[in-house]
């Protein structure tokens, strides 16, 4: 079987108003760093012919995959099913102020972040089912190489899967803004050949 490349990327930086926050399906525009960064990356790929191009519907990933795509004269798949994990109530409020008003929950989610699941939210276990779900079926119906815009949490669970890692292990992964992650896929085989690889910063 001719082997072929998903490009796995991460869209870029947002506009979070300092501070770190719950960011799951909340959906936050890009900051001019994150266009910037996206320009950028799509120069690198602009040599790169790829068949299909897949995003989530948040428009962080939508405006990611469109910057993309129109470099290459096609349309983004856009896919609900390739959302960052539903983080429910806790979505866009800062780690501290859960820390202070939901002690044992904040210690519980560290302790369980494969199972740990918000109110009103989603577990990472969850989130997996339909991620992976969506990538059996985007390489089973695809031919040649494809660009997959993720986020943090939805790209570390394909590496998971593709390194055959347990969940529970997922941040031990670094997905930065504007990210790049290769694997090649033969024989219904997955091989990591790039993972988290940034490019500089530069006026474009």
């Amino acid at each position: 079987m001719e082997q072929r490349y998903i490009y796995l990327i991460r869209h870029g930086a947002l506009e979070t108003k300092g501070g770190k926050r719950f960011i799951g399906q909340i959906d936050l525009p890009m900051s001019a760093d994150g266009l910037t960064q996206v320009k950028r990356l799509g120069q690198e790929l602009s040599y790169v012919r790829f068949r299909q191009i897949f995003c989530s519907d948040l428009q962080r990933s939508r405006q990611t995959a469109e910057m993309i795509a129109a470099k290459h004269k096609l349309a983004p798949n856009v896919c609900p099913e390739l959302r960052e994990i539903h983080l429910g109530e806790w979505e866009g409020r800062y780690f501290e102020e859960i820390r202070r008003r939901f002690p044992s929950e904040f210690i519980q989610r560290g302790k369980d972040i494969a199972n740990f699941c918000t109110p009103g939210g989603e577990s990472f276990n969850q989130c997996n089912q339909r991620v992976l779900a969506k990538l059996a079926k985007m390489v089973r119906t695809t031919t040649g190489n494809i660009l997959i815009v993720g986020h943090a949490g939805v790209n570390r669970l394909i590496l998971c899967h593709v390194l055959g890692m347990p969940i529970e292990n997922m941040f031990r992964i670094s997905q930065d803004y504007g990210c790049l992650n290769l694997i090649s896929y033969s024989n219904e085989k997955y091989r990591v050949n790039v993972m988290n690889k940034l490019y500089r910063m530069m006026p474009v």
